[in-house]
């Protein structure tokens, strides 16, 4: 009989407080917090595999509990959490706090309580016979555009048996979520003419031509709207766009020679990026042109910032909800504005869900927290996964 090693802990919360200790921010190493889970992993007899990042800095941890057969399910999360700077906590953000009833810590909540929840239930589902397996499958950088995942999941639509579903494990309260809008981060640069502010005719300001850009920007939403292309399920139900920062000039008399901002697209999962990016494209297509014939020197250009994380569609879900109804998770599908690595499993023909515990709304907020409700909820999920494997 599997006993638990005195090195590592054992229960949900114990191990959540460890898993807050690491201060893994993205695009930093997450290697400290990668080697600890193998640990744990390794004391249990858990096959794993690490999937790194180019520069080797960083790593996805696959684990298998079970048998190497198709079928099963994938519990999918990040091991990445958002920065703390300027925020004001109450107590020190990488020290898990119990404060009536609810657990204070960095990524308590967006996402190591869910992770917490599936290492804690490692030990029992190593003493059950599963008959299907439970893959873990912990990604890195999804804070910054879900970079990390794409490639763990291609490793393992291509070395492993298929699973049938995969739940990631995003904070929704316990309820499932079968949309998710997709997104694309850009940068648009405009290098302008300089001139003397007050030879207006000699020059091409970089920041009236971006401010003419982004004005067509928020139009395109508007026109989006207008035009019908509508989901009433998300609770802004048309694609959305977005300018987050801009910078440009060099002083308040010359005309700016380079202007660029920084904006996203997060579109309907049934519209894609490219449709809604196209209208921008053709509007900036057409200024550059003509403004090409005052100064050749002049351009606009824009590229994306990380590859298009695709949106969550309600098609081919019907494993991956039949389990999660058997899971004890009957409320209605929901839809969410953020984005998730669900659509990337999705996009690679696997079915997937979102659900997890704790709520979105204390994501990346000073004193995130998650409720010992919804942490306890998330462990019952998890046995009763266990049993559901076994049967």
């Amino acid at each position: 009989m599997t006993t638990t090693p005195a090195s590592h802990p054992a229960t949900t919360r114990d191990i959540l407080a460890t898993l807050v200790s690491f201060n893994v921010l993205s695009r930093q190493s997450n290697l400290a917090l990668i080697e600890w889970i193998e640990q744990f992993l390794d004391a249990y007899g858990v096959t794993h595999e690490r999937i790194a990042s180019d520069d080797g800095e960083r790593f996805n941890l696959l684990a298998r509990i079970g048998p190497n057969v198709a079928g099963g399910v994938v519990l999918s999360g990040h091991t990445d959490v958002v920065p703390v700077e300027g925020q004001a906590w109450q107590s020190d953000p990488f020290t898990l706090t119990e404060r009536d009833g609810r657990l204070y810590g960095r990524g308590s909540c967006d996402m190591k309580g869910f992770l917490a929840c599936a290492l804690a239930g490692v030990p029992d589902w190593c003493q059950q016979d599963l008959k299907r397996p439970i893959w873990l499958a912990f990604s890195y950088d999804e804070e910054i555009g879900c970079l990390g995942a794409p490639r763990m999941i291609e490793h393992l639509v291509a070395h492993h048996p298929r699973p049938d579903a995969v739940i990631v494990g995003e904070p929704t309260l316990m309820a499932p979520v079968i949309l998710q809008k997709g997104i694309t981060t850009l940068r648009t640069t405009v290098h302008g003419v300089p001139a003397h502010s007050s030879q207006v005719n000699q020059g091409i300001s970089a920041i009236h031509v971006a401010a003419r850009l982004i004005s067509r920007i928020e139009d395109i939403m508007s026109e989006l709207a207008e035009e019908g292309h509508l989901n009433d399920a998300f609770n802004v139900p048309h694609s959305s766009l977005h300018v987050g920062t801009i910078e440009g000039g060099n002083a308040i008399n010359i005309m700016a020679q380079r202007c660029a901002f920084e904006w996203e697209i997060r579109h309907l999962p049934e519209e894609g990026f490219e449709a809604v990016y196209a209208r921008f494209r053709e509007y900036s297509d057409e200024l550059e042109e003509t403004l090409r014939t005052v100064d050749e020197g002049f351009a606009i250009e824009t590229r994306a910032l990380t590859d298009t994380v695709p949106g969550l569609e309600h098609r081919n879900n019907d494993q991956a909800l039949a389990l999660l109804e058997r899971l004890g998770v009957h409320e209605d599908g929901q839809a969410v504005a953020y984005a998730t690595e669900a659509g990337q499993f999705q996009q690679a023909g696997l079915q997937a869900i979102i659900c997890g515990p704790g709520s979105i709304e204390q994501a990346h907020r000073a004193d995130e927290f998650i409720s010992l409700e919804q942490l306890d909820r998330g462990a019952h999920f998890m046995q009763t996964l266990g049993e559901i494997m076994a049967e």
